[in-house]
């Protein structure tokens, strides 16, 4: 039980929003992952406030204008970034305090619903609960080993490429310092400083 407290995926944050600006908040979010957000924005006179959520190619997966709280549910079909903005239309010198919070995963998963369509008991439920946050887990040990391959290769082929490149700079460097050797020698012989 204390594992799945640690691995909660569920975030909030509260900003504010001055008037007639715009606040960008970027995340990711895996392939076919369901990530799900609330927002709730504080009571202001001539509450002007717009909501858009777009993904990585800037197609709008959400929008929402002058609403003061909602919800989106948005699934991507490849792993990627999405941005969510917040744009406020407000009288200068105003401002407004906004409250967002994101679930994915399991957490934003609306299991009350699985209850009923299965009609599963409490116990039942609860543990489906579990299994869905112990394949995530699964999934997230198999995604970092991947990352971690992926980042052991490229740190193995920048080390090959630094010592390359640090071999080449070395013959260079006895290269010139050889011609230049050679250079000084014929100028001093020319000149009958040596013999």
């Amino acid at each position: 039980l204390i594992i799945v407290s640690l691995v909660s995926q569920c975030h909030s944050i509260s900003f504010r929003l001055l008037a007639n600006s715009k606040r960008c908040l970027l995340d990711t979010a895996q392939k076919n992952e369901l990530v799900t957000g609330e927002y709730s924005i504080s009571e202001t006179p001539l509450l002007k406030t717009h909501i858009k959520v777009t993904d990585s190619k800037k197609d709008v997966l959400y929008k929402n204008d002058g609403t003061k709280q909602g919800k989106f549910a948005i699934t991507l079909d490849h792993p990627s970034s999405f941005e969510v903005c917040f744009k406020s239309h407000l009288p200068p010198g105003s401002g407004h305090d906004i409250t967002y919070v994101i679930k994915r995963g399991v957490e934003a998963k609306n299991y009350e619903q699985v209850k009923e369509a299965e009609k599963l008991k409490p116990m039942e439920l609860e543990l489906r609960r579990l299994h869905d946050l112990s394949q995530e887990l699964v999934e997230d040990f198999v995604y970092m080993r991947n990352r971690e391959e992926e980042m052991r290769d490229t740190n193995e082929s920048t080390h090959a490429r630094v010592l390359y490149f640090s071999l080449f700079s070395m013959c260079c460097l006895l290269v010139l310092a050889s011609w230049q050797l050679y250079y000084l020698r014929r100028y001093f012989k020319a000149k009958k400083l040596i013999d």
